[in-house]
Formats: structure tokens, sequence, C-alpha cells
């Protein structure tokens, strides 16, 4: 495929949103990891509960030598040591290069709905594939450096899918205590903003952890707004939540699960920040907070 088929092939992806995950139908922090967020925009009220929890958990950070005691000493435990999180880089590379293999129906049982998709662009070619595999890469080496286990959907951005079914499946089989889908919207130029998508009841296997997917759902969303300054979607959902019933990473996980839709690859303003590392380095020590908020 040409480069020019490419790029036609991204956008066309990103005007169409729902391939994303998103609309239905539509200086350093030496405690908190690398670089320190920035808090640009007010928290709200669920942000403000969050932080206040914050110095007990910094305290509680790992230190790099080890702590006296009366008794002797001993090595601090980390912070997530023994928790296991899965993290899902949404898409892949490759994807538009095998189209059989991702439009292949799969149940979701709300639906059937195709394997995979390729994903959304921003205007300039910056892919959501190659866009969330950093994200994740970055997420993972900060939740790892914290004491968590960490397995990834994928590895690596240069082959095809897994199917969304699959994706599940990882998190089940790992029995995560956290598994979070990072992806990033292809919406009108003129939408802004992130958001979180946790799942509804179906009366399926997602229904126990409706719960506890909805209370990691607030985490992440008041850590990546006071983490990295963006604004609540201004198109879906209510204070950046969207709850969905037709996500198959969603309907088929037994473990608490959300997706995270980082922005808007098709607005110029986010799509250059998410094409900046050391903004993506911000979105991950975003993330990770809040996965860790949700964990403590």
């Amino acid at each position: 495929m040409t480069g020019k088929a490419l790029a036609a092939t991204l956008v066309l992806c990103g005007l169409g949103a729902a391939a994303c995950g998103g609309t239905q139908g539509s200086a350093a922090d030496p405690a908190r990891g690398a670089a320190a967020p920035s808090a640009a925009n007010p928290a709200t009220a669920g942000t403000a509960q969050s932080t206040a929890a914050r110095p007990a958990r910094e305290a509680a950070e790992p230190a790099t030598g080890p702590e006296t005691a009366a008794a002797g000493s001993s090595i601090e435990a980390k912070p997530l040591s023994g928790k296991v999180v899965v993290i899902d880089p949404g898409h892949n590379g490759q994807n538009f290069r095998h189209p059989s293999v991702i439009n292949k129906k799969v149940n979701v049982l709300t639906q059937w709905k195709a394997c995979d998709t390729t994903g959304t662009a921003t205007a300039n070619g910056y892919s959501e594939a190659a866009f969330t595999w950093d994200v994740s890469q970055r997420l993972a080496k900060i939740l790892k450096s914290r004491g968590a286990t960490v397995k990834l959907t994928r590895d690596g951005n240069d082959g095809v899918g897994p199917c969304i079914t699959e994706r599940a499946a990882i998190g089940n089989k790992a029995r995560a205590d956290a598994a979070i889908s990072v992806h990033a919207d292809g919406s009108s130029p003129g939408n802004r903003g992130f958001h979180v998508i946790m799942p509804r009841k179906i009366k399926g296997p997602v229904d126990p952890v409706v719960g506890a997917s909805e209370k990691l759902g607030v985490a992440v969303r008041d850590a990546f707004r006071s983490g990295t300054g963006l604004p609540y979607s201004t198109y879906i959902g209510k204070a950046a939540l969207d709850f969905r019933n037709d996500l198959g990473g969603l309907n088929l996980s037994t473990v608490p699960k959300i997706f995270v839709e980082c922005g808007n690859m098709r607005n110029a303003g986010e799509a250059a920040k998410f094409q900046q590392p050391a903004f993506r380095q911000k979105i991950a020590l975003s993330l990770a907070n809040g996965v860790q908020d949700y964990l403590q």
C-alpha cells in the first residue's frame, strides 16, 4: 500500500471514531516517577480526594537504600508490589495490511464486531497504533519501577491484532488487579479533550467488576486531568466518563478494566502534543498515578 493510500485509510478510520473505541455511533517528581505532571487545570472534587491521599502514598514510595529499624535493616516494599496490571495498547502498526484478519467478526456478547481496527491518525500521519504503543511502554516501565507485575497484550507495533476477544482474555488469564486499554480518538477536528470508557452490566462476565471498573476509571480520570492539563472531552460522556456495552475488550473482561481515549488525534492542538515524547511521558506518568491511586 502506498503512503498516500495508508494515510487515506487512517484518516477514514479517524473520522469513524468508534473504530478506536471512542464515540459510540459517532522540575522532576522523585516520589512518583519521571517527569513531573503539570497541573494547569483545576482538579475536580474527585481529584481533590485522590490528591489528599497522595502525601501518604508518596511517603511510602521505595527508598534507594535499606531502611534502618530498631530491630535491624530491611528493604522497604514498593507501593505496587504484588499487584498485576495488564496494559492493552490499542490497535497494531500493521493492521492496515491485513484487512481479512482484522475484519473477521467476533462475538462480544452484545453484538458481532470486527476482530480489530486500524485506529486513527493525526493529519500528518502519526498513527494511533504508534502512539498507544509508545505510551504503553512508558507506562509499563513506571509501573514496574513501583513494583507491579506488568503484562502487555501485544509485544510490538509491527504486527497484526490481537483480536479484541484475545485482548480481554490476556487480562483475565493474568488475573489482573487492573487492566487499562490505551487509545486516542479520531473525532472531528473541532472536538477536544480526553475521556475514560467503563463497562456497563450486560448479564455477562463483566458484571461482577463493573463497580470496580468505575472506581478505576474515576481514579485514572482524576490523575489524567491533573497530570496532563488536558480538558474533559467536549463531545463524549459526562465529566470525561462514558459507559458502554459494545466493546469486546470490556464486555469479556472478568477483571477491572477501562479504556482511556487520551484526546482527539484529529484536533491540531492535541495532535501536536501527542507527537512530543515529553508529553507522552507525562501521559504515561498520569496513567500510572491513576492506576496506583486505585490499587492503593
